[in-house]
Formats: structure tokens, C-alpha cells, sequence
């Protein structure tokens, strides 16, 4: 039996067809998408509703998967071989397993939900669903171009930030020279990214790029690894070595957190970039090299020079020309254009098409104040395009860390404070004196706001 859902609700936004073999199940999913103002009918029989699915012009299917001798998979790969383009099936389920689930996704599902389920649940996927089928639409030519064109080489730096492109017009004025550049930024801004283009735009581009992390190699070690050693030099040295200054030859060498470098070392690594001369570890003459050495930290050296923990004049030699890269946070306008380039890129990788970015997506991008720059953003892609159910980034698809940011950034300061007064409630199991200091109020304001938000002061308050 079927039947269209009761009327009375707003122009509909999509078509959709409900299938289960319990009516009533099905008629109440109905009722619910009723209320969002989609049109929808709903069936119970599997016959009846694959002639509906395939020729009723649905644009969402949402099917259970056990139906008598048929299932919901069955109807799915019909509609995926016989419906309109871009038909989205939902499947429900109330034996649900991690492998029908992956056989479902496998199989072009856009989602999976197990009963028993809130009817908010699946009017939200209902709107998912339907918003990827409309995005689907809008950029199949632009996909279509994308698969069958080659893999992409986008630009390396990317951002039209006045701050990146400070940052360009130095790197084309000091690559083509011999100077030594100290590349300064936080974590994961790009750094070993700049020293890179520095490189390939300079005249030793034919010759090796070598980056050294200076914080991750042992200082008993990091000195022999520079500059090489000689058999039996120590304790492991079975053979001679070439250090990576030497075997640069006509290239170029990036000392990564260069403020971790020991200070014996320090004064070593000056000599080398003064008189182009390295001196191997257990050899008693010194070798020639031919490198440009390029430095870069996230260490305010400065201050280390005022601690003893780093040389003056190493500092001066190393910053003749200084490249500042920003974080993130403070150039939000190149966030989208990283985004898409990222998921470009992730999505060749794995043999999908580059995926939309909507703008629900993009806000949640936007508000997060990306604690690890860049590389945190290309990882939140990265993950995204992983777990993406189709060729539309979702919100759902980002790391819930930055999900969560974005919806605090939404919240009213009264319901911050709330939120403030409930974690901190928690954390001292309700003991006023101790909430009262926390929070630098006395325990009369505590109590009043305590009142105000109705918050229990025991350590099972719940936000």
C-alpha cells in the first residue's frame, strides 16, 4: 500500500520515497518529512516501490533494508543502475552490522541509520542528502572536466593574503641571490614549503634540496650527520660518511629549528657559512662545500640570545634576509583557497572527484582559529575527503574538534558563561569556595548565577 503523506506543510523542497514493509514505520518517516515541506510517499511493498523508485522521479530513496525476500540493498543497486542521475538512497535498519554498513556505503549509499532512530535524525539526513544531490547537479560539468583531465599540479604557495604576498615579493627578490634566509613562523605554517620555493626559483635549482630538523636528531648524532665522519670516528661508525653539507654539492640545505641546535654546534655551523668549509667528525683536514644554507624556526631567537642558548653572531649571520611567514588565523582570506586546493588534492590521490565545498562547510573552516596552521588544515582535508559520502564536503565530515569551535563562536555570551560556570562546576564537584575563586567572584555572585542559569552545583551538573 501506499499513499502521499499528509498535506498542510510548507512548499515542498524534494521528492522522496519512503519504502518499509511495516507500514506504519513507514507512514510515520513520511509524516515526519512532511513537516520540513518535502513531497513525499511512502510504500511497503518491494515490487510496488522499485517501479516508483526507478520511474517516479524521486530525488531521495529511503528504504529499509530487510524487506521479506527483497532487501534495500537490492533496491539500491537498481535505482543506482535505472533512476535519474544523481538519485540519493538512505537506508535504514534495525540489524545493523559495520559490514552492511560498508556494503551499503560501497554500494552508493549516501548514509546508513540504525533504528530505532529519532525522526530529527533522518529529517536531518533527509536534508543532507537532498543538499549533495543539488551540489551533484551544479558542479557535474566542472567534475566532469576534472576526471578526465590529469591529475592536478597546483602552485606550491598558495594565499592572496597582502601578507602572503609580502611574503612572495621577498622570495623573488632574495631567491636568484647566494644570501642566507631565516624563515620564521609557527608550527606547521609552511616553512621547509617556503625554503622549498626559495630553492626551485634560484640558480641551484638542478642541484639537491636537503631540510635537517634540528630538534629531531640526537645532539650526539646531528654533528656527524652535517658534516659527515670518518671510520671509527665513534662508537657505530663501522664506515666513512658523507654529511648532508658536503653531499649537497650545488644545492641547497635547510636547518629546520635551527634554535634547538647545541651551542657547540652553533659555532661550528658559523664557520661553515662563513668559509664554505666543513670539518668531518674523526678527519683532520676540512672539505670544501658548495650549499646555500637556508634557516627557519618558530622560536623567538632573540630572546634565546638574552637566555645563553643561542649565539649572537650565528643569529646575525643566518637572518641577512628574514621571511615571516603568518598563521592562519591571521589570513582567514586564504583559508577557502587552501581548502580546495587540499581537497584537489586528496581526492586525486584517491581516485575521487574533487568535492564541492558548500557554504555551511566553509563557515565551520572559516571560525576555526587553526592552532597548527596549514598543516592542521591539510589533515582536516585530508580526513574529510577520507570519510566524505559522496563528492560534497560536509560539516560532519571535518575533525569534531573543529566542528565544535565553530559552534561555540555562535553561542551568546550568556550561554558561554553558562557553559563556563557548568565545566567549572564539574571540575571542583560543587564546591562553591573553590568555583567562587576559579572564577575570581565571591560566593554570593556565584550563588545568584548558579540561580540565574538553574545549575545544580553537584558534580553531576550537565550543560
Amino acid at each position: 500500500m501506499s499513499g502521499p503523506a499528509p498535506s498542510g506543510a510548507a512548499a515542498p523542497r524534494g521528492r522522496i520515497l519512503v519504502v518499509d514493509d511495516d507500514l506504519e514505520m513507514a507512514r510515520m518517516v513520511a509524516e515526519a518529512l512532511q513537516v520540513d515541506g518535502h513531497d513525499v510517499e511512502f510504500e511497503s511493498r518491494w515490487e510496488t516501490a522499485l517501479g516508483l523508485a526507478v520511474q517516479g522521479g524521486f530525488e531521495l530513496v529511503i528504504t529499509d533494508v530487510r524487506m521479506g525476500d527483497h532487501s534495500g540493498l537490492e533496491l539500491l543497486a537498481e535505482v543506482a543502475r535505472k533512476a535519474p542521475r544523481d538519485t540519493q538512497v538512505v537506508l535504514m535498519t534495525a540489524f545493523g552490522t559495520l559490514e552492511s554498513a560498508i556494503q551499503a556505503v560501497r554500494e552508493g549509499a549516501f548514509d546508513y541509520v540504525a533504528k530505532p532512530f529519532k525522526l530529527e535524525e533522518i529529517r536531518l539526513v533527509a536534508r543532507r542528502a537532498l543538499e549533495q544531490r543539488r551540489l551533484l547537479r551544479e558542479n557535474r560539468e566542472m567534475k566532469a572536466a576534472l576526471e578526465s583531465g590529469p591529475a592536478p599540479t597546483p602552485p606550491r604557495l598558495i594565499g592572496r593574503s597582502p601578507a602572503m604576498v609580502e611574503v612572495y615579493k621577498t622570495i623573488a627578490r632574495v631567491a636568484p641571490t647566494e644570501a642566507t634566509v631565516l624563515i620564521r613562523g609557527e608550527s606547521g605554517t609552511g616553512k621547509e614549503m617556503i625554503a622549498r620555493t626559495i630553492h626551485e626559483n634560484s640558480a641551484r635549482a638542478g642541484g639537491p634540496f636537503q631540510a635537517v630538523n634540528c630538534a629531531a636528531i640526537p645532539e650526539n648524532l646531528l654533528e656527524s650527520e652535517l658534516f659527515g665522519h670518518t671510520r671509527g670516528a665513534f662508537t657505530g661508525a663501522t664506515a666513512t660518511a658523507m654529511g648532508i653539507l658536503p653531499s649537497a654539492a650545488g644545492g641547497t640545505v635547510l636547518l629546520d629549528e635551527i634554535g634547538d641546535m647545541p651551542l657547540q654546534l652553533q659555532a661550528k655551523i658559523l664557520r661553515a657559512i662563513e668559509t664554505r668549509e666543513v670539518k668531518p667528525v674523526g678527519r683532520p683536514d676540512s672539505l670544501r662545500i658548495d650549499v646555500r644554507i637556508l634557516a627557519a624556526t618558530n622560536q623567538d631567537l632573540p630572546a634565546l640570545i638574552k637566555e645563553g642558548a643561542f649565539r649572537e653572531d650565528l643569529y646575525y649571520r643566518i637572518n641577512v634576509v628574514a621571511i615571516v611567514i603568518p598563521p592562519l588565523r591571521e589570513r582567514a582570506e586564504d583559508i577557502q583557497a587552501l581548502a580546495e586546493h587540499f581537497a584537489h588534492l586528496y581526492a586525486a590521490r584517491n581516485g575521487k572527484p574533487k568535492p564541492a565545498i558548500p557554504p555551511e562547510t566553509l563557515r565551520v573552516l572559516m571560525e576555526y582559529p587553526w592552532p597548527g596552521n596549514v598543516r592542521e588544515l591539510e589533515h582536516a582535508i585530508e580526513r574529510g575527503i577520507a570519510l566524505a559520502a559522496g563528492p560534497v564536503l560536509q560539516p560532519q565530515d571535518l575533525p569534531l574538534e573543529t566542528r565544535e569551535e565553530a559552534e561555540r563562536s555562535l553561542l551568546s555570551l550568556e550561554e558561554l558563561e553558562r557553559r563556563h560556570l557548568v565545566r567549572v562546576i564539574k571540575a571542583t564537584r560543587g564546591n562553591r569556595q573553590q568555583a567562587a575563586a576559579i572564577l575570581g567572584i565571591d560566593r554570593k555572585t556565584l550563588y545568584r548565577k548558579l540561580l540565574r542559569f538553574g545549575i545544580e552545583e553537584g558534580a553531576g551538573a550537565q550543560e
